[in-house]
């Protein structure tokens, strides 16, 4: 997870690309298996078919209302593309939640640097709507990067999943994108990063990414975010479950907080 959110607003607009098609500047020629799923594409129970045509490292996924970076191009049965980002000098980003059933479905089994193809079939695509492509729609994406959208909670924010690591203290932490590697911060160190930060009951009380990047003394803040900080290097995106002892300690807000953080700089 990157630093997308300061593309919001270009985000919303950019949603359109996948619910009214725009002509692109060339053409793609459409694969050889754009009539119907090969015999190695996976199935899902609704009946979207994927295949991996480049794998990616890593294990975190977009969730249903984040916001994904991606290149695509979208062709029909008969192979006539309808749409494609590749015209375009950079990927296009969307909100998971407002595209077509089969890419909310489909987006959410891939990695970043990740590229699939899904046959998406018409009950997943546009499903008889005037004006779109109709029938079973074939996409090649690319999923570049993802960011939990602004304000939206991650679906483990009620409490730490099972893959998450916990420290002697009882803070919990899971990464969600590598880092550069190298040195990790110290308690006297100051940290640049970009942070959101959730009660569990999903509501967000906090965060940098309609400002700007913040920048404070590890040894300034919640005890939950001298020693999570500590564990990350830089260009890494991590996120912390911190229960109310290591938090604000019955000030407000109160209980367990969650935060994604990004640390961006080491000083």
């Amino acid at each position: 997870m990157t630093r997308l959110l300061s593309t919001v607003l270009v985000t919303l607009a950019a949603t359109l690309s996948l619910s009214a098609q725009r002509p692109a500047s060339a053409t793609v020629a459409a694969p050889a298996d754009v009539a119907k799923p090969p015999a190695d594409a996976a199935t899902t129970a609704s009946g979207l078919a994927s295949k991996v045509l480049t794998p990616a490292k890593g294990t975190s996924k977009p969730g249903p209302t984040d916001l994904v970076t991606v290149h695509y191009t979208g062709w029909t049965t008969d192979g006539k593309m309808f749409d494609s980002s590749l015209s375009q000098p950079k990927p296009v980003t969307f909100p998971l939640n407002r595209l077509i059933k089969g890419w909310g479905e489909g987006l959410q089994l891939m990695v970043a640097g990740e590229k699939r193809r899904f046959w998406i079939p018409q009950h997943l695509a546009y499903n008889g709507q005037p004006a779109r492509p109709a029938g079973m729609l074939v996409f090649d994406v690319e999923l570049v990067e993802f960011a939990v959208a602004p304000g939206a909670p991650p679906p483990d924010v009620a409490g730490p999943p099972a893959d998450a690591k916990k420290t002697a203290s009882g803070l919990a932490y899971k990464s969600l994108s590598p880092g550069k590697g190298g040195p990790t911060p110290v308690k006297s160190s100051f940290v640049t990063v970009n942070y959101t930060g959730w009660t569990t009951d999903g509501k967000m009380f906090d965060t940098s990414r309609d400002k700007s990047p913040a920048t404070f003394g590890l040894g300034e803040v919640i005890e939950g975010w001298t020693e999570g900080v500590q564990l990350m290097t830089v260009g890494e995106s991590m996120r912390f479950w911190i229960p109310e002892r290591l938090a604000y300690k019955g000030r407000e807000p109160k209980g367990m907080l969650v935060f994604d953080v990004e640390l961006m700089a080491i000083k």
